[in-house]
């Protein structure tokens, strides 16, 4: 079931909290030597239900997402599991207290089942780059889920969990949706919390929620959105979330991303661009000009946050056993944080070049200069459309191990996705088809705190489209 009904039916009694996620529980069990979505599994996830269940017999109120079965993507801190961004410099890593969004999804009544897989440090497009080994797509387990937040989307698309949590710097939400046949959304910058959210690019990541239907993300979202006060980045104000409804919308089909994407995907978008069509859209082609130089904007300002951020991982207060012999500050230094994986040193290498001396202005401001030009002329087209459309992905899903010799390739995925990332506006993957068995997804962008928007159009589009369905595990 979807999490708005699982929560009904929970609150409602007409099956336990206790006796759902035990289901859960076997599920995960059963599917986790195909998929490998799961780092940790919550040993007191059956505690927390039968709290919940005492909670609702006593007649109080159990929450919106009552008994909902959430996995939190493992760069997200969780008080007493162990929080491991996928990588050796943070093995065994138990946080002493909870992220922002874990605290207010406990508080909505949801249950956390687990952490899911990632690419190290959420770097990376495939959950490939992970110390816990590579996440498999559920539709397909010799090809690749989508990353960094791969185990998030295959979690909720094999149905180990009713949705997830995510972190969206570049598309790290939105890929693996797309890939996993998920919805899959990452918000407006500073909608959502990023107290507890382990940094990989500040000024980028937002986390954002996955979901099998548009209205399980949107209650996720009125869940965790608003102002927090240990994160001077959100907003101030609330508002409340819903699946939508149809209304009149206007439509731009970006033409620089469908230009850019295989034949197959471009079809099957569209084909979904004339079903909001035929729902009362009106669609017209639109142009971003900027998109040819989003990709290595987007990378430089990464790369560069990622090598200020990741500079704390030094093994001198948490992490790893390192057990030197002897002790020489520089040569324990350069051991340790030689135990990082090959692509977090390469960004970490890129990014300190970017902002040394001499390159600073020809690289780094340069990168912030085309992410200015990138909203202006975003503004420019939210004045003429209500939300844009394109894939969410240019391609299909690709074999395990196909890019991984090219990183250049690898990083050309993300070209339709960190647009949104640079402008700071909301952006959503809703699943949109199936080209030769494989998933692709729809990208819907709305102006700044325009997610209601997103939601009315992605849920005109999923009523209309009806793209289910569960892969066969």
């Amino acid at each position: 079931m979807d999490a708005v009904s699982v929560a009904r039916k929970v609150a409602e009694r007409e099956f336990s909290a206790e006796e759902y996620i035990q289901q859960v529980l076997e599920r995960i069990k059963k599917v986790e030597p195909k998929v490998n979505a799961f780092i940790t599994v919550n040993k007191n996830a059956i505690e927390q239900a039968r709290s919940l269940d005492r909670k609702i017999r006593d007649g109080k109120d159990a929450g919106p997402l009552a008994g909902v079965a959430v996995g939190i993507k493992d760069n997200i801190s969780t008080k007493g599991i162990r929080t491991t961004c996928a990588s050796k410099m943070l093995d065994n890593y138990v946080p002493p207290y909870d992220a922002t969004v874990v605290k207010q999804l406990q508080d909505a009544g949801a249950v956390i089942v687990g952490k899911v897989n990632l690419d190290e440090f959420a770097m990376g497009s495939t959950t490939e780059f992970s110390r816990h080994g590579p996440t498999r797509n559920p539709w397909d387990t010799s090809r690749v889920p989508g990353g960094s937040s791969g185990g998030s989307a295959a979690s909720v698309a094999a149905l180990e969990c009713a949705v997830s949590l995510g972190s969206d710097t570049g598309g790290s939400v939105r890929c693996p949706a797309s890939f996993c046949s998920v919805v899959g959304l990452k918000p407006t910058y500073g909608l959502v919390s990023r107290f507890g959210l382990v940094s990989y690019a500040n000024s980028l990541e937002q986390v954002g929620p996955v979901g099998r239907t548009v209205a399980d993300v949107a209650s996720v979202l009125d869940v965790i959105s608003g102002f927090d006060e240990r994160d001077h980045t959100t907003a101030a104000g609330k508002q409340s979330y819903g699946a939508g409804k149809k209304r009149p919308l206007r439509v731009g089909l970006v033409k620089e991303f469908i230009e850019g994407a295989d034949e197959q995907v471009s079809k099957i978008i569209y084909d979904a661009v004339n079903t909001l069509a035929k729902e009362g859209c009106k669609c017209e082609e639109a142009s971003l000009p900027s998109v040819k130089y989003a990709l290595a904007s987007y990378y430089t300002i990464a790369m560069a946050e990622a090598s200020s951020n990741l500079a704390r991982y030094d093994n001198m207060r948490y992490g790893f056993d390192a057990s030197p012999d002897g002790y020489e500050w520089n040569s324990y230094f350069s051991h340790t944080r030689g135990n990082f994986g090959e692509e977090v040193k390469r960004r970490i290498i890129t990014g300190s070049y970017v902002l040394s001396s001499g390159y600073y202005g020809k690289y780094y401001l340069k990168a912030q200069q085309v992410r200015s030009i990138i909203r202006k002329e975003l503004k420019s087209l939210f004045g003429k459309f209500d939300v844009l459309a394109g894939p969410t992905m240019p391609i299909l899903p690709f074999k395990i191990g196909e890019k991984l010799d090219d990183p250049l390739k690898m990083y050309l995925v993300d070209v339709d996705t960190v647009v949104a990332n640079l402008a700071a506006v909301p952006a959503i993957s809703v699943p949109a088809g199936f080209a030769a068995g494989l998933p692709v997804g729809l990208q819907l962008m709305a102006d700044e705190f325009c997610e209601q928007t997103l939601f009315d159009a992605a849920g005109v589009f999923e009523s209309a489209a009806n793209v289910r369905g569960s892969p066969d595990l």
